[in-house]
């Protein structure tokens, strides 16, 4: 085992990736720490600047998360240019190939004849991030762990339900978010975890970009990493509630002690002000249903069997843990959770915490 533990954290959502360079011995305020653009946005961003420019695009590399990159391929068809793409990143746009062809994108296996825009997919760019830090003398650690939403892949189905029978699969055994992360050795071979499930491909992508990667997923680690904020932590062995609004999926979360009790996931999009707060309540109360939210084009709701008692003399979900960037749409509800004095950075302190777990 590991005696001393350095990691880089990433945690990549829809809007930003946020990083650490966490040590042991040294003060987290004192880590290298930095929010930039999501890679999702930079990959928009090309993909943007070749449909102004009249250019055809060929897409190569890896799956990874679609959101922005999916609307500005769309945007460029629209524009009546061309689009190519290998079948690993056309997986980027939709699970089922035959999908992808059908929006006009042609799948080949090499890159097309005559001139193209070029974009190379993929979640995570250690390299430029290595080279940026090397101005600063800051090295990378070996060991990685990174943060993603996945709604693993399926074919025939729809993948909000796929990913939430994810969620109830693992809320039926213990439900610990610290099993929610994956991998394979770390550093020195020295940490071990779970194998990534073979329907999780976007984390696979990732372990293919960095073999030896660990890989969580962002919600899961966001809340894991927003009960270190010593308020909240003061409520965890009594139960609270957890939010996450992120800035494209919002996951609420029951816990006592170590297990979640109850998980809710919806398109933050989707969600005003009073309709959070309104599922919020009602979700502490155990009245939201699975099929409700997903007819509201939301992921779902769950519950184990002993968290539905909240207000009738059983567990108590009043206190509100409230995180993400797009917390402000649960202004009012509840308390704001910074763990050690920085929000944004709530899932990089949750992959530290679950690879902590590793070492005990």
């Amino acid at each position: 085992m590991l005696e001393n533990l350095r990691m880089l954290a990433l945690d990549i959502g829809g809007g930003t990736q946020d990083i650490l360079l966490y040590e042991d011995g040294v003060p987290v305020e004192n880590c290298v720490k930095l929010v930039l653009p999501s890679m999702t946005r930079i990959m928009a961003g090309r993909l943007a600047r070749a449909t102004r420019h009249g250019e055809n695009l060929f897409l190569s590399g890896r799956l990874m998360g679609g959101g922005a990159v999916v609307s500005a391929l769309k945007q460029h068809l629209a524009a009546g240019l061309q689009a190519y793409a290998t079948p690993q990143a056309a997986k980027t746009v939709r699970d089922d190939l035959r999908e992808v062809a059908a929006m006009g994108v042609q799948i080949v296996e090499q890159p097309p004849k005559g001139n193209y825009y070029g974009v190379y997919l993929q979640d995570l760019d250690l390299e430029s991030l290595q080279q940026a830090l090397e101005l600063f003398d800051v090295g990378l650690p070996e060991t990685v762990a990174v943060a993603v939403q996945d709604h693993g892949e399926c074919i025939g189905k729809s993948n909000r339900k796929f990913r939430f029978e994810h969620w109830e699969r693992w809320l039926a055994q213990e439900g610990r978010l610290q099993d929610l992360i994956y991998g394979g050795s770390g550093a020195a071979g020295a940490l071990r975890a779970r194998e990534v499930p073979p329907y999780l491909t976007r984390m696979l992508a990732i372990r293919d970009t960095v073999p030896g990667a660990f890989v969580m997923d962002t919600g899961a680690a966001a809340i894991l990493g927003a009960l270190h904020d010593p308020v909240v932590r003061e409520r965890q062995e009594r139960g609270l509630m957890v939010v996450n609004v992120g800035n494209q999926h919002t996951l609420a979360a029951l816990i006592r002690g170590d297990s979640v009790l109850g998980i809710f996931e919806h398109h933050t999009g989707l969600l005003t002000a009073d309709k959070l707060r309104d599922y919020l309540q009602r979700f502490a109360h155990g009245q939201v249903a699975n099929q409700e939210v997903y007819d509201d084009q939301g992921h779902g709701c769950a519950y184990r069997q002993n968290a539905k008692t909240a207000g009738t003399g059983g567990d108590d979900w009043s206190f509100m843990a409230i995180t993400g960037p797009r917390r402000q749409l649960a202004e009012g509800l509840g308390y704001f959770a910074a763990p050690h004095g920085d929000m944004m950075l709530s899932g990089c302190f949750g992959l530290v915490a679950a690879m902590r777990e590793l070492l005990q």
